[in-house]
């Protein structure tokens, strides 16, 4: 594979079975089975065109799986700044609410995104531990290569 070319529908199918793996307990909640069905039935030449992925133009895909806790986390496959390659990313998708200290529901807010992070990083984690690319893996790199 071309690092400009998107994720095959294979390496797409493990990250979906690994972020699943983590997020769950059980079966799956049938939205999100629906989903994850919709994206195993697409045909390969046409994976990214699956109405299961939210789009943002044609260098950002993202599934709405949610986890055991909070159902709007993201399994989201996304280009490089640079277009050079793709890679993985577990959104917790909670970033974008803040919950004052004062607020009676900060309490449960923090240890909800809590448990997102701590989903997320097993999932990434998980994925670099399998080859796929994640944008900390693609830091890591660039780091490395600059410190030489």
């Amino acid at each position: 594979m071309s690092l400009t070319e998107r994720p095959t529908p294979a390496t797409v199918g493990h990250a979906i079975d690994e972020y699943l793996r983590f997020a769950y307990e059980g079966p799956l909640p049938p939205p999100v089975a629906a989903l994850v069905e919709a994206v195993r039935r697409a045909p390969p030449d046409r994976l990214y065109e699956c109405s299961a992925f939210e789009r943002d133009g044609e260098s950002r895909y993202a599934l709405r799986l949610g986890n055991r806790y909070y159902p709007h986390m993201k399994l989201v496959i996304e280009r490089l700044p640079s277009r050079e390659a793709w890679f993985f990313r577990a959104d917790t998708h909670d970033q974008h609410v803040t919950v004052e200290p004062s607020d009676p529901d900060y309490p449960a807010f923090q240890a909800l995104t809590a448990r997102n992070r701590t989903i997320a990083a097993a999932i990434e984690s998980a994925w670099t531990h399998d080859g796929l690319d994640t944008f900390r893996a693609f830091l890591h790199r660039d780091l490395d290569a600059r410190r030489h």
